[in-house]
């Protein structure tokens, strides 16, 4: 048994050391895991002085020192109001989706009974969260790589049992729905060739599928998701979609052709240009 607040003091310096953002953060909540209790009783017991019992701990932190994903260590990501699913093989969803998510809801929410279509869903993230916000919606969504697919489908059988998942090209999936659709929302893959991701989270072990966009710019894929929402939506429909802050200027690009009005450009929580909107003409 060992003081609860000197496994957490020595893990913080622990982590801090290996180059983790947020050392205490993540101690407390893979301590939490360790110990099957929530993070604010974590808390209580550290304030009492209470000894515990590390258990898996030990080894969960140092997977962390190694820069394993804290959500591939708890099997669990946050986004928005839902407790995901994750692990080995799905990109994590990232809090600068929820801007993205947040903008396909309240466009799902100007329609009675909309028609909602997520290309490249990965976790399906995106599609719960409209899924789940949106009284009365009808959403759709697909995954290209069947690693990732499993893991959407274990969280739609959870959160969303009446989603429309399905495992195939986002360009081509829903063939059946052209000129139906009232909002296409996707966070495709959009790194460039080349450029690495600064995070070892991020480049060991998000899929490079979910990452890398093809073509000299990295927008190969988006491109072949605005095609796939220009055929997709009705007139006036709404399309979102995620791409790096460098990316602004060829992101609105994508949408230069006749097919599309009011281009707009979205900036995240930290008040980075992360994502592109237009209307179908």
């Amino acid at each position: 048994m060992i003081d609860a607040g000197e496994l957490l003091h020595e893990a913080e310096q622990r982590l801090a050391g290996a180059g983790v953002a947020t050392p205490r953060a993540d101690a407390e909540v893979l301590l939490a895991h360790a110990l099957g209790v929530q993070r604010s009783r974590l808390g209580v017991l550290v304030a009492l002085g209470e000894r515990v019992d590390p258990g898996r701990f030990p080894d969960l932190l140092d997977q962390r020192a190694e820069r394993v994903p804290l959500q591939h260590l708890t099997g669990r990501a946050g986004f928005r109001a839902l407790d995901l699913h994750v692990g080995p093989g799905v990109f994590v969803p990232r809090p600068e989706t929820e801007t993205v998510a947040e903008l396909a809801i309240v466009a799902a929410r100007e329609v009675d009974a909309p028609v909602v279509v997520d290309l490249c869903t990965g976790s399906g993230a995106i599609a719960l969260a409209v899924a789940t916000e949106v009284p009365g919606a009808s959403v759709h969504a697909v995954e290209l790589d069947p690693m990732a697919h499993a893991w959407a489908r274990r969280n739609v059988d959870e959160f969303a049992p009446g989603l429309d998942l399905r495992l195939g090209d986002a360009g081509t999936s829903f063939d059946d729905l052209d000129g139906a659709v009232d909002v296409v929302v996707s966070n495709p893959p959009y790194v460039p060739p080349g450029a690495v991701p600064v995070d070892a989270e991020v480049a060991l072990h998000d899929p490079r599928v979910a990452l890398y966009g093809l073509g000299d710019d990295g927008l190969q894929v988006p491109r072949r998701v605005v095609a796939a929402a220009a055929r997709l939506l009705r007139p006036g429909g709404y399309v979102v979609v995620e791409h790096a802050e460098v990316q602004e200027l060829s992101a609105r690009a994508m949408f230069a052709a006749a097919a599309w009005t009011d281009v707009r450009s979205h900036r995240d929580l930290t008040d980075r240009p992360r994502s592109t909107s237009a209307r179908r003409r």
